[in-house]
């Protein structure tokens, strides 16, 4: 009855009660202080002519109990900082009792302030514990808890203890513990046993549920301990340490969120796709590479476009589950035919039945092997899908008329020091030569900078680093990149095929390129760490220069030509760049199938140096004879 009169109580209404308190405490505190020390020595007259001067100081106590929240702090929350805040208010009062008598008499001894502000210290914090065990005793009676025997009473033992206190449904009762030096002592309020008393302990307390907190102890010693307590026919669970839960070993999930548009270093661009969306609506759409970051998000806003059917080509078979499996209920909500496609671009037969049978209308070929060191340590391979892979689509998408075809390109492609550059920018060749010649598809392509969040881009790699604690990774601290989101490339590339008109490379205003170091440092304090000073070691988290790896920029170009035209959105730029024969891409395909036919790496690493813009990857090559 009392507790449901106390709980229907607003926390406004308990405060007023705690300040009332308060303040009644304080008249109550003097006069016991008054009585102790001067009830022999001073006449009862003097008594009397303290207590005018007692509501001065229970006014200004009370304005200080306002201005410092004390009668806000919850019971359960009466803990350390509480009591020094009730400290400070009962060494005030006492102060003000001391001005008071200091002006308008009469003078008490000091030992009479001294008492005062102990006993109101004590009131205070007093009245404030008795009140929660009355009512934890009220709800405990009326609720009934979870009485746990915690097993373990290290670090971990005494930490959950403290936890466990201020839960309402759930009971610490006792600690048992193999350390004998800790056996018979109490932690925490608890007592601490012996194992051999466990069955003991569980069957006079009422145990219910223990809690294994020894995360330390070997996997074996915790699978006898479970398998010995399961005997007993009570509840086990075993805990994590703190530093798992609160520590490096969770700081993937501890990591908060980070808004790409954070890091860009400009204002995230919004390319509006209400006209785009006409392009694709009613339209047979394939997107190559289905199941990568751009490939899944240009599924995801091509779906949103409303096109009769979405062909999802993917190479890997996870990829194409996961993102197959996310997109096909809202494709059956919108009527629309969502179909999963198994295989490599670079088959020729397979792209033709593929493109036969759903009879593909527009194709944005995202698939590719992106990632610099990977590229650049297998050659070949890259060639072989960037190249190869972005003739056969187009070629055959060609042959069967299909009315658009936009690829998917990259900022490294401009005077590649890199396979992979060199790849995209032969894949570019391959397309602008198509381009050139065909009267029904339109091939074009987008050129743009890093995505923030693809899988292996350096966001992520940051924050996988972070998450073992460092340290943080820079090739080089002048290193700068332009970056975009997700969103922005896939909004870019769907306008960029609804406007297309044949051989153009559309780029995004990308802003200023951003300092890798700089995007280091952000990344680990938006997760809550500090860079730590390489001088004086202090810090959380470490940035290390590990030097330029093979074939990498300092800083990355978006075009070939400064000549760029304007289009309708203010953002999106087009350059018509030069392009080669249909002689030369075909002589330029056939040496190069021929190197990778003979699996001669520095045979491909020559010919594409060869017809790359700039000398940086020649050089590279040079290097590596």
């Amino acid at each position: 009855m009392i507790y449901k009169m106390l709980s229907v109580l607003t926390r406004k209404q308990k405060s007023y009660v705690f300040l009332t308190l308060d303040l009644f405490l304080l008249p109550v505190s003097a006069l016991f202080a008054f009585g102790l020390q001067n009830l022999q020595t001073t006449p009862v007259e003097t008594l009397f002519q303290i207590l005018p001067l007692l509501p001065y100081v229970m006014a200004l106590t009370g304005c200080l109990l306002f201005w410092l929240g004390l009668p806000q702090v919850k019971l359960n929350a009466y803990e350390r900082y509480a009591i020094f805040q009730t400290g400070g208010i009962a060494v005030s009062a006492a102060l003000g009792l001391v001005a008071g008598t200091t002006v308008f008499g009469p003078e008490l001894p000091m030992g009479t302030y001294v008492m005062f502000g102990l006993c109101y210290f004590m009131a205070m914090a007093g009245a404030r514990i008795f009140l929660l065990q009355v009512v934890l005793a009220i709800y405990r009676r009326a609720e009934p808890r979870c009485r746990v025997l915690i097993y373990g009473a290290g670090g971990t033992g005494t930490q959950l203890a403290q936890a466990l206190k201020a839960h309402e449904e759930i009971d610490p009762v006792a600690f048992v513990d193999d350390n004998t030096s800790l056996q018979g002592l109490t932690l925490m309020g608890l007592p601490v046993f012996a194992p051999a008393r466990i069955q003991e302990i569980i069957t006079s307390r009422r145990i219910s549920r223990v809690l294994l907190a020894m995360p330390s102890q070997s996997q074996p010693k915790q699978e006898q301990i479970i398998q010995r307590l399961q005997n007993l026919q009570v509840d086990v669970q075993a805990l994590p340490s703190f530093a798992q839960l609160i520590g490096t070993e969770a700081l993937v999930e501890k990591l908060t969120p980070v808004a790409p548009k954070n890091f860009l270093g400009r204002r995230a661009h919004d390319v509006p796709l209400a006209e785009a969306t006409q392009a694709y609506r009613d339209q047979v759409v394939l997107v190559s590479g289905a199941g990568g970051s751009i490939g899944s998000e240009l599924c995801r806003q091509v779906l949103a476009c409303a096109p009769t059917r979405l062909v999802l080509y993917e190479l890997s078979e996870l990829a194409l589950y996961t993102i197959h499996q996310e997109l096909q209920g809202q494709a059956e909500a919108l009527g629309i035919d969502l179909v999963p496609v198994l295989g490599s671009v670079t088959d020729p037969r397979q792209v033709r039945e593929v493109l036969s049978a759903h009879q593909v209308q527009v194709v944005l070929h995202a698939a590719a092997y992106k990632h610099v060191p990977l590229v650049e340590a297998n050659p070949l391979a890259g060639l072989a899908n960037n190249v190869f892979g972005t003739r056969t689509l187009a070629r055959v998408a060609g042959e069967f008329g299909v009315k658009r075809f936009i690829l998917i390109s990259s900022d490294k492609a401009v005077r590649p020091t890199n396979v992979m550059g060199a790849s995209k920018r032969m894949a570019e060749l391959v397309v602008q030569d198509l381009a050139s010649r065909s009267q029904s598809t339109v091939f074009t392509m987008v050129r743009f900078g890093n995505v923030l969040g693809s899988s292996g881009s350096v966001v992520p790699l940051f924050q996988e680093q972070i998450a073992r604690g460092g340290p943080v990774t820079v090739t080089d601290p002048n290193v700068r990149r332009f970056f975009m989101t997700i969103q922005e490339a896939v909004q870019l590339v769907l306008t960029a095929g609804a406007d297309a008109k044949g051989g153009e490379v559309f780029v995004l205003d990308m802003g200023k390129p951003v300092s890798i170091l700089q995007l280091a440092r952000q990344v680990i304090e938006s997760a809550g760490y500090s860079v730590r000073d390489p001088e004086t070691g202090e810090g959380d988290i470490s940035i290390d220069i590990i030097g330029l790896r093979p074939g990498e920029k300092m800083e990355e170009e978006l075009t070939l030509t400064d000549e760029l035209m304007l289009t309708r959105h203010p953002k999106i730029f087009c350059a018509h760049e030069a392009v080669v024969s249909e002689i030369e891409v075909a002589s330029f395909i056939r040496a190069l199938r021929q190197a990778v036919a003979s699996n001669d790496n520095l045979a491909a690493r020559q010919l594409i140096a060869r017809w790359v813009e700039g000398d940086g990857l020649a050089t590279a090559t040079r290097a590596q004879k």
